[in-house]
């Protein structure tokens, strides 16, 4: 790739061709990386698209063909997986065609993504979805990621926590205005599906699972849809025909993919980088305050055999798996823990906010605690992330189950807060490393380095799904086998059409729920929704604890690890 700077067809968009001219304002930086972070941060928002992705078919309630809540999250899990491993490329990549280069590649990845993926949705092929979102789209936002940390973190040598939250402060904003956004596309683009009539005036059967009605036109598979469900689409409460309405979602895709395209081309086009020796006019470097910052630097490679590099790793593996996971399903989660309780209160639209202030939360913490590593330092940064995260993680089962079992807005409010104040922290974390990074391993690599810890968030992309859907999943078995044993057999015949005995038929199928069994379950019965993730939050708490001790062993990198100069300038950055 080195040839570009030649003069090949691509040779303007290399670094070389981009250093600012004396007298360039550096301030002029900060709102392109701010603006490729705000459309690359849309993925935080993932959580909008899961209800219409597992009601494709069915529009107003899941049919018996649409994908699960499992397989669409792991779009998002592959989707960080491949940020992390195209990252850990894309940090030497970046050192050596700067940061334009790499800027314009993420554009044509990350919006390519999306359109690609729209083509899965109507084709209705996951595995197109997965290819263009999660493996494309992937790598679009690991190299939009890491295209401006290295080089504000050159332009602001006398802030570099602000810099870097600065850098990152967009991707946790991003769906802040992406929740929104998509939630008013999908209901421009939904189309609802054709209605037969209510419930008790269309005649159902269950075969193998699903639900069909005999109509005119002959046998057609149906879904019946609850007056909320309903009202989505602005329809009513009754029996609607699979496979003739449309969520929206393939349109909301297109249409995101062609708009992020652009404005992450004209933000790429933004970017300088100052020129070598290049600092702020009267700035000079303080005295070193603490053992942790070092004036010397470490090469890329050099620096994953220092402890310091894989405790760092560790850090923000444990605090992402304990974030990334809830971030994920956070809008099913609220509906589920506090929904079945306060339904006038926590409606489809207070969930929707919600998502919509984890975002706010996640934006605002990554400048917060960023600047604020400036003045307490990022290890004492760090204690507050884990030991208040302990204690607010314990806190959300507490939360969940007094709100059961006494509904109150303070349980409600509690949990609000404990979760906002858990995703600033998550944040944080984000945009707080760099910074770490530069304090221990100088600032010449740090562009470098930051990609290969980034494959934490990789690794967190995997763990984190995976513990909350599957621990989720199972307390979903547990629920429904313990409700279906308290029902009355020949009421739960004659309200799902088929005996007991079908029961794990019948869930596959979507027919077969914990809401719908709560409806016949005998008087007294304790909905089990909202204890559903007591047992993931005590395993995130966890997490947090051996966090903290990779902290609190942090020492400063040994000198046998450092380069000098003239040692740096022959080491090839490739």
């Amino acid at each position: 790739m080195s040839n570009v700077q030649g003069g090949g067809a691509l040779g303007f968009l290399h670094k070389s061709h981009i250093v600012a001219k004396p007298g360039y304002n550096r301030w002029r930086v900060p709102p392109a990386s701010i603006a490729i972070h705000l459309c690359i941060g849309s993925v935080y928002a993932w959580s909008v698209f899961n209800p219409a992705l597992m009601r494709q078919h069915g529009v107003v309630s899941p049919a018996a063909s649409d994908w699960s809540l499992s397989s669409v999250v792991w779009i998002f899990s592959v989707a960080i997986v491949f940020l992390g491993l195209s990252a850990a490329f894309a940090g030497k990549w970046l050192e050596e065609v700067g940061p334009r280069m790499v800027g314009v590649v993420a554009a044509f990845l990350w919006g390519g993504g999306f359109i690609i993926g729209s083509f899965g949705i109507s084709s209705h092929q996951l595995w197109l979805i997965y290819l263009g979102y999660g493996v494309l789209g992937g790598c679009g936002l690991g190299l939009g990621y890491v295209s401006p940390v290295s080089t504000l973190i050159r332009w602001f040598p006398d802030r570099r926590g602000m810099a870097t939250g600065m850098a990152i402060m967009g991707f946790g904003g991003g769906a802040m205005i992406a929740a929104p956004v998509k939630g008013w596309l999908l209901g421009v683009f939904a189309k609802a599906p054709d209605y037969l009539g209510t419930q008790d005036a269309v005649a159902t059967v269950v075969e193998n699972g699903r639900l069909f009605a005999e109509t005119a036109a002959g046998k057609i598979e149906v879904v019946i849809a609850s007056a909320q469900q309903a009202a989505e689409v602005g329809g009513q409460a009754g029996v609607y025909a699979v496979g003739t309405g449309d969520t929206g979602a393939a349109a909301t895709f297109m249409t995101l993919g062609i708009v992020y395209f652009i404005v992450m081309i004209l933000a790429s086009f933004q970017y300088r980088v100052p020129q070598d020796g290049w600092k702020p006019e009267g700035w000079e470097p303080k005295p070193v305050a603490s053992g942790l910052v070092t004036q010397n630097n470490v090469h890329i490679d050099q620096a994953l055999k220092t402890p310091q590099f894989w405790q760092m790793w560790l850090m923000l593996c444990l605090n992402v798996t304990a974030g990334i996971g809830v971030i994920g399903v956070a809008k099913t989660m609220m509906s589920e823990i506090f929904g079945t309780t306060m339904p006038l209160i926590v409606t489809a639209g207070f969930a929707s906010t919600y998502v919509l202030m984890i975002s706010v939360f996640n934006m605002v913490g990554r400048f917060f605690w960023a600047s604020t590593s400036d003045f307490i330092g990022r290890k004492a940064t760090y204690m507050c992330f884990f030991v208040l995260g302990i204690l607010l993680y314990l806190s959300i089962p507490y939360l969940a189950s007094a709100g059961a079992s006494a509904p109150s807005t303070i349980y409600l409010i509690g949990f609000y807060l404990a979760t906002m104040i858990i995703f600033s922290m998550y944040g944080g974390g984000f945009a707080t490393i760099p910074a770490y990074l530069a304090d221990m391993f100088g600032t010449m690599h740090v562009g470098g380095i930051h990609g290969r810890i980034l494959t934490a968030w990789s690794t967190a992309g995997v763990l984190g799904p995976l513990a909350i859907t599957s621990l989720r999943q199972m307390s979903v078995s547990n629920a429904i086998n313990d409700l279906a044993a308290r029902v009355d057999p020949g009421v739960f015949a004659d309200t799902f059409g088929a005996p007991i005995g079908q029961l794990q038929q019948l869930v596959d199928a979507h027919t077969v729920t914990i809401a719908r069994l709560m409806e016949i379950a005998p008087a007294g019965t304790v909905d089990p929704t909202p204890s559903l993730y007591n047992t993931t939050m005590y395993g995130m708490a966890a997490l947090l604890v051996v966090a903290f001790f990779a902290n609190l062993l942090m020492r400063p990198v040994k000198e046998h690890h450092h380069h000098d100069e003239a040692e740096l300038a022959a080491v090839p950055v490739e």
